[in-house]
């Protein structure tokens, strides 16, 4: 199990908190600092069932300069968005949680950590 945070993030602290006391044996990957590819990118959104712009944090500052808002959500778009989360990690919506079973989920409250947990 791995679990993609930013350390500033107090949903993550609290999914690693969680994890911690359920002695969870998982990896810290602090995405800010390394920064998924386009394809591990890919992966974890399959993985997660969704497209990139359901994971893209639409609000932070980096996506009002890009316009964001504004881009298609089809398929001939994917790749734009693909490319936009590598470039600019910070869109990534976290925590993010691969599961043992090759799902993932978004850690974003303690009923979607046990989840991954009980991923087997």
């Amino acid at each position: 199990m791995e679990i993609w945070i930013n350390p500033a993030c107090s949903k993550c602290r609290s999914a690693v908190d969680l994890l911690d006391a359920e002695g969870a044996d998982y990896t810290v990957r602090r995405y800010l600092e390394d920064v998924p590819s386009p394809d591990e990118i890919r992966a974890v959104i399959d993985r997660l069932g969704l497209e990139p712009w359901d994971i893209t944090r639409t609000q932070e500052a980096v996506a009002k300069e890009l316009g964001l808002k504004d881009w298609p959500r089809d398929a001939a778009a994917r790749e734009r968005w693909v490319t936009a989360l590598a470039e600019h990690p910070e869109l990534i919506q976290r925590p993010l949680i691969t599961a043992d079973d090759g799902t993932a989920v978004v850690g974003r409250t303690d009923e979607a950590v046990r989840d991954a947990l009980s991923r087997k």
